[in-house]
């Protein structure tokens, strides 16, 4: 099950900042659920628990039926697009899918596989071997979503500003983002504080101010 449940979540800082309050939130396999609200509203601080990139205040957060909670980030069947791509410039792009799965020390015949599935679903078998400074920003981005999607992660979390480009970037990276929901059914969580962009996509979206839910629609 890639269903992701969030019980009595809550981030609190050190200065006494409540940055997500007492969230409860279940999100089914397969879903595309929009977090939308003002800047500092605590969505992404949420995708970043999720992820394991942020430390829990209290609460509990599921994967399917697995606590979370103490999973360390790469354990967690998940796929994060954060704004840094943290692509290798250096690597050409068939190295920067597969490095991930390198570190994992998986058979040479399973990354072949996995990063050419990744690069055909993503329209970008052709760029393979190009390095990195050479793509466009576009390629950049799909290069990115490649590199996530080859885990086959049960869970993909995108952050607005991996879609920080122009509207016509943006809208590209929506549409990649949306075939894998719909065809590869991996369950998405996507942050944005745009609220056309939330109303369009005509996906559950969670709205948020404070650190609180304040509606579901």
């Amino acid at each position: 099950m890639a269903s992701v449940t969030l019980a009595h979540l809550t981030k609190t800082y050190p200065n006494g900042f409540v940055s997500v309050d007492d969230i409860n939130l279940h999100i089914e396999d397969g879903e595309f659920v929009v977090f939308h609200g003002p800047s500092g509203c605590g969505k992404s601080t949420i995708l970043r628990m999720i992820g394991g990139m942020e430390d829990i205040t209290s609460g509990k957060i599921f994967l399917g039926k697995e606590l979370l909670n103490e999973v360390l980030p790469r354990d967690r069947h998940l796929a994060m697009a954060f704004q840094n791509y943290a692509l290798y410039k250096h690597f050409n792009v068939y190295d920067n899918i597969a490095l991930g799965l390198r570190l994992r020390n998986l058979p040479r015949a399973v990354i072949d596989s996995r990063v050419k599935e990744a690069a055909r679903f993503l329209g970008i078998t052709d760029i393979l071997d190009k390095k990195i400074r050479a793509l466009s920003d576009s390629d950049r981005q799909r290069v990115a979503l490649g590199r996530a999607i080859v885990f086959h992660p049960k869970v993909l979390l995108v952050d607005e500003d991996f879609a920080r480009q122009d509207s016509k970037r943006r809208m590209e990276m929506l549409g990649d983002i949306l075939e894998i929901n719909e065809e590869l059914g991996i369950t998405v969580l996507y942050v944005t504080n745009k609220e056309e962009e939330a109303v369009g996509l005509k996906k559950k979206t969670v709205f948020m101010r404070d650190g609180k839910i304040t509606d579901i629609r």
